[in-house]
């Protein structure tokens, strides 16, 4: 009975713990959460403009609220224990802001021309198209490295982007395990389950994706 009732509360505490920490990514990325919802449900608002001003928002927003993020998840696993949640989400924040910020900006930029270029290139020609959707899944995937990399180390920015780079290319199991995770995780929330998106969706794959990064880490290390 004892294990059972060890068993329940921990699947609660984890429960918690995901959606408490998916529920902070989104509300301090409320702009540009907003933002998107409002172009998806309105037939008036300008996707250009969403986008340009997404654009602006990412790196003062949505970087640095995903290193806290991804600083949560490293504590789980390493830490074990955590007091109070919101707490550490915020001192996570703010610690980890400048660098968030300055990486955020440089990928955003990246992001930026990329995206431009694929939704250029889609129509007109096949082999750029493909070119250009194979360049957008291994920038997604350096963007989760990335995170993983600039809260698990205490390195300078120029060594976070130049290490993930190297985990990036040359780590083909934490490439596709993390890419994997992430659509299967994406796939559910979109096509089945909604409601995931609002509690589980963000930590589910910042907890999967940096514990196969720990996982390849610890390999090295030893």
């Amino acid at each position: 009975m004892n294990t059972m009732t060890n068993g329940l509360l921990k699947t609660t505490e984890w429960i918690m713990r995901f959606s408490v920490v998916n529920l902070l990514w989104l509300t301090f990325n409320l702009p540009v959460v907003l933002l998107l919802l409002s172009a998806i449900y309105s037939d008036n608002l300008s996707m250009i403009m969403v986008f340009i001003v997404t654009v602006i928002l990412s790196p003062f927003l949505v970087s640095p609220a995903t290193a806290a993020m991804f600083a949560m998840v490293r504590d789980w696993i390493l830490i074990k224990e955590q007091k109070s949640l919101i707490r550490s989400y915020w001192k996570h924040y703010r610690i980890n802001y400048k660098q968030s910020f300055i990486g955020g900006f440089v990928l955003t930029i990246v992001w930026t021309v990329l995206i431009v270029d694929f939704y250029y290139f889609q129509q007109s020609n096949v082999i750029l198209f493909f070119m250009f959707l194979l360049f957008v899944v291994v920038l997604y995937v350096y963007t989760i490295i990335f995170f993983s990399v600039l809260v698990h180390y205490n390195i300078t920015l120029r060594q976070v982007f130049k290490n993930t780079l190297s985990l990036t290319l040359g780590s083909p199991m934490l490439f596709f395990a993390i890419l994997l995770t992430s659509l299967v995780i994406l796939y559910v929330s979109i096509n089945s389950f909604l409601f995931l998106l609002l509690f589980f969706t963000a930590s589910l794959i910042a907890f999967v994706s940096f514990s196969a990064f720990y996982r390849l880490y610890m390999r090295l290390v030893n």
